[in-house]
């Protein structure tokens, strides 16, 4: 457990927890503490959802610019490629993984949010990529993830402009997908995590890698990517649970260890 991320599991949800007062601004430490919440996560058989939260207040106000300020070249492209291959690590949980925005997710703290597979938030949120403002840009997946999530057309007017995005805008172009009150945005996110806590992991890790991996290959490669994953699951015993449920009990009614 890190000094600033902890990873909480309860019921088989883990909750990958943010704590850096008052803004959990990204630095150093909170990058590096994130990979280990990601990597403890992926390893633990426990966990079969994972939620990303950074409290009531604010999910994560952006990177530590004080800290960015005084990194020297040399110093920021050691610093950009951890904090890019920290939120990798995050996006290719082999897990579902919802964030549950409060307040803020502003330049790394959207980041962060993007890499999950969900984004749920407080009906008073805002978000954004104002790195522009500083005479920088997007360094961790702001110009990438946010463009084959929105289109390039609406990621180059947030990304161009540095401006705050309010939750009815991000819920119409799908910057996020769910807004709730903001007192109920983690309740929110834990019961669409906890759907998958019996469910068959193996495919739904399947199905995770297939539409992720299909995104960066052409349809042809995407259709083989897909045909070998789908034909692997004859492998595990959930695929002989479910159809034997199916043929058995009629569909919906199967339970799945998980392997």
């Amino acid at each position: 457990m890190g000094e600033f991320v902890r990873l909480e599991v309860d019921a088989g949800v883990g909750t990958i927890r943010l704590d850096r007062p008052p803004v959990n601004a990204l630095n150093n430490q909170v990058q590096a503490e994130l990979a280990e919440a990601a990597k403890e996560a992926t390893e633990r058989d426990d966990v079969r959802a994972v939620i990303l939260y950074g409290g009531e207040k604010t999910f994560a106000g952006g990177a530590d610019i004080k800290e960015m300020a005084a990194k020297s070249y040399v110093e920021m492209q050691r610093f950009g490629t951890a904090l890019s291959e920290s939120l990798t690590l995050i996006a290719e949980l082999p897990k579902p993984t919802v964030a549950a925005i409060t307040g803020y997710a502003l330049g790394g703290g959207l980041e962060l949010a993007l890499t999950a597979d969900r984004r749920v938030a407080g009906d008073n949120v805002k978000v954004g990529q104002p790195e522009i403002q500083l005479g920088i840009i997007p360094g961790a997946g702001g110009t990438q993830r946010l463009s084959r999530l929105v289109g390039p057309s609406k990621a180059k007017d947030i990304v161009f402009t540095g401006r705050f995005v309010k939750a009815e805008e991000a819920l119409a172009i799908g910057l996020v997908d769910e807004v709730v009150a903001p007192d109920d945005v983690y309740a929110a996110a834990h019961r669409w995590a906890s759907q998958f806590v019996n469910g068959p992991a193996v495919a739904l890790r399947a199905a995770k890698t297939a539409i992720d991996g299909g995104l960066d290959m052409d349809l042809r490669n995407g259709l083989k990517l897909e045909t070998q994953l789908f034909t692997a699951l004859w492998a595990t015993e959930d695929q002989k649970r479910g159809m034997e449920s199916f043929i058995e009990n009629g569909p919906g009614k199967a339970t799945f260890e998980g392997k």
